[in-house]
């Protein structure tokens, strides 16, 4: 059946309609102000980033001593000129000068000084990171090399996008960093909130369905399966009914830890002590000794044969 163009005509009062509740639900669009930091490019500095992170394993092949550092410094002046451009509009959403974009506070001084900050860190990432790639090798035994990792594990891919957007987080940059985070969680089905603190050699094996919180503290050589949850109990509020913000509300994981799949550990003040071995699809709100176990009791099958 081919188009019936008279039915077109609906579409000017359907457009009319859309455009007036813009004025009436004004809390869920962005006009008449400055830029907000665009989703585009912020996604472009993530693979930007891999890039420099990562040399030689992403698209661009045929890298070399001999033109590595062309190669690097050229992605390191565009990642200058975007970043600059995306915290500066950030800080000035955050400080809440969205309606004049020539105040006297020059907010793109501001993002360069803060991505120069960033810039900064790069060589000490890649040496944390280069640890989060030895404890995937050396934590799954199907796994034949550490190129493997690099190329094929989503744990690797959502804990690189987590330490990057982590240290946004502690420039006190605004939007940037969950932009980031949850661009990663849509593409690896794993959610890191940037302001968690994670320790070297960080393992996430297989990694579907992983929630760590933002408050969360876990320390060196950690490894943790699918669907774990490192998670709050139910929030405090205040006297008007709002959530109390700024208290820790997510577990203390510390080092040489393994969590299995489908676990859930929640609470601020809940401590799994190092060494300490979680077993699968537990529920824990309070604190674990160092070098224990913990197990749920074993279930028992039943089965029966159908005739």
């Amino acid at each position: 059946m081919a188009t019936d163009f008279r039915l077109k005509d609906q579409l000017p009062q359907l457009t009319k309609r859309l455009v007036d509740t813009y004025a009436s639900l004004g809390t869920i669009n962005h006009l008449g102000h400055c830029p907000l930091p665009n989703y585009e490019e912020v996604i472009s500095v993530i693979h930007d980033l891999n890039e420099i992170l990562y040399p030689g394993f992403r698209s661009r092949e045929g890298l070399h001593r001999g033109n590595v550092e062309f190669y690097v410094g050229d992605l390191v002046d565009r990642l200058h000129d975007c970043l600059t451009r995306q915290i500066g509009r950030a800080l000035r959403h955050e400080a809440g000068a969205t309606d004049s974009c020539t105040e006297e506070e020059d907010y793109e001084a501001l993002g360069q000084a803060k991505t120069l900050l960033f810039l900064d860190r790069l060589p000490e990432l890649r040496s944390t990171l280069a640890t989060d790639v030895q404890a995937a090798y050396d934590g799954d035994p199907a796994c034949k090399c550490r190129d493997e990792v690099i190329f094929c594990y989503p744990g690797l891919e959502a804990i690189t996008v987590y330490r990057l957007a982590h240290l946004l987080y502690e420039l006190d940059i605004p939007f940037i960093p969950r932009m980031m985070s949850e661009w990663a969680h849509s593409r690896t089905g794993i959610d890191i909130h940037p302001g968690a603190t994670i320790g070297n050699y960080f393992f996430i094996d297989h990694g579907t369905g992983v929630v760590i919180g933002e408050t969360c503290h876990i320390g060196e050589h950690v490894k943790v399966y699918q669907g774990v949850t490192l998670g709050a109990l139910s929030f405090d509020t205040d006297g008007e009914g709002n959530l109390v913000r700024g208290q820790k509300r997510h577990p203390t994981i510390e080092d040489r830890v393994v969590i299995y799949a489908n676990a859930t550990i929640l609470g601020g003040e809940t401590v799994i002590g190092h060494d300490a071995v979680i077993g699968s699809s537990v529920w824990i709100t309070r604190s674990v000794a160092p070098r224990t176990t913990v197990l749920l009791e074993k279930p028992q099958l039943r089965m029966r044969a159908e005739v």
